[in-house]
């Protein structure tokens, strides 16, 4: 098989969808390897990187889309990419189209074979793709809070996380305590703050009073609960994730009156339509906005900011599943493996993928409901 690996075009993007190892592997199995020149610069790979390990290095974007029969990206195509898509195209990348109706129109009218890394599940129904990535936001959002709390977004507290003898340290509370949760978690109790974890799942809150004991705090997720702690929150990071769908909302923007002023919102769920109600996407290069006196950080790929890291992280998860899909085509990975078939979101110029359907269809209705009715003169 003939694999493309484009120059991811996302603003402030340094992730590239394979590296010099997972050239290796795929030249080794006979496969063919495109990578579009200068893909892995943000990532501190060079051209000559790839070639050393077998990789045709072409000069654009479609030269690359043009001779490869399956895309490995890292990021959703952008609207100068979704042209390039084929019919006989397999594109294997982050969607979210839950949060995006007219990416996923431009997909289905594309024809192409798109799996969703988000959405592939592993034989636990663990979603092991989205996990590394999960890992980093989780642990950049507790960084973010840290420097945003510490003044450098304007109208920001002025806190320090871990405070100082005589000084408290920072609240942080945190929505959502699964893999990004608990990385966020982690990383603000090594910093010494005052730690909330609020989940739904009374199995996860225990495991996480197993993993950290005293060092934080567990409350069930109700919207009570919420309520009770915002006035108290310095920092909320927000990391709720339902498969598929968009993320509901949690924090909603009468409920900003409650926090204190300068208070931070850290939304890593925004790449799911976000879990605050006053998110919406913002890039690194001018990350945070102030919307009724509480600063708001919502990047949309956070792990954006670490590419190196976040490169060699998220081919470690996908590789296998790149080799099954060149190995055997996707008819035959897919079959193969149920897992990776849960990830099939376009095909035949349709969503396929339940969950995503469905929202997207309830956000036409909702769309077609607000949209003002045109009155006969």
């Amino acid at each position: 098989m003939r694999i493309g690996v484009p120059t991811e075009i996302k603003a402030q993007e340094g992730r590239v969808g394979l590296t010099p190892a997972g050239v290796r592997e795929l030249v080794a199995r006979g496969h063919q390897v495109l990578v579009q020149s200068g893909a892995g610069l943000g990532s501190c790979i060079g051209d000559a990187d790839y070639a050393a390990q077998g990789a045709i290095v072409l000069a654009t974007a479609e030269e690359v889309y043009g001779g490869a029969e399956m895309i490995v990206k890292v990021k959703e195509p952008q609207p100068s990419e979704v042209p390039l898509l084929r019919p006989d195209h397999v594109l294997y990348t982050y969607l979210h189209l839950a949060a995006e109706p007219a990416l996923a129109a431009g997909l289905c009218a594309s024809g192409a074979t798109c799996i969703a890394y988000e959405s592939v599940e592993d034989g636990r129904g663990a979603l092991p793709l989205l996990a590394p990535m999960s890992e980093v936001a989780g642990r950049l959002a507790a960084q973010v809070a840290a420097s945003t709390l510490a003044g450098q977004a304007g109208g920001a507290r002025g806190v320090l996380m871990g405070g100082v003898p005589g000084v408290a340290p920072a609240r942080v509370m945190i929505v959502g305590g699964g893999v990004a949760g608990t990385s966020a978690a982690r990383v603000a109790v090594g910093m010494g703050a005052d730690v909330v974890v609020l989940d739904r799942s009374l199995a996860r809150l225990r495991e996480l009073e197993i993993e950290f004991g005293r060092l934080l705090t567990t409350r069930f997720a109700t919207s009570l609960a919420i309520e009770e702690l915002l006035p108290g929150a310095d920092a909320v990071i927000g990391t709720v994730l339902v498969r598929g769908a968009r993320a509901p909302h949690v924090v909603r923007r009468h409920d900003l009156a409650r926090m204190r002023p300068g208070a931070v919102l850290v939304d890593v769920a925004i790449d799911q339509g976000g879990c605050f109600e006053t998110s919406f996407p913002t890039t690194h290069a001018a990350p945070t906005y102030v919307t009724d006196g509480i600063v708001h950080y919502c990047v949309a790929n956070m792990p954006g900011s670490v590419p190196v890291t976040s490169t060699h992280a998220l081919v470690n998860a996908t590789l296998p599943t790149v080799l099954a899909l060149a190995d055997h085509g996707v008819d035959g990975a897919l079959a193969a493996d149920a897992g990776l078939a849960a990830g099939l979101t376009v095909a035949g110029g349709q969503v396929v993928h339940p969950v995503v359907a469905a929202e997207l269809a309830a956000g036409a209705a909702a769309a077609a409901l607000a949209a003002p009715v045109a009155v006969p003169a």
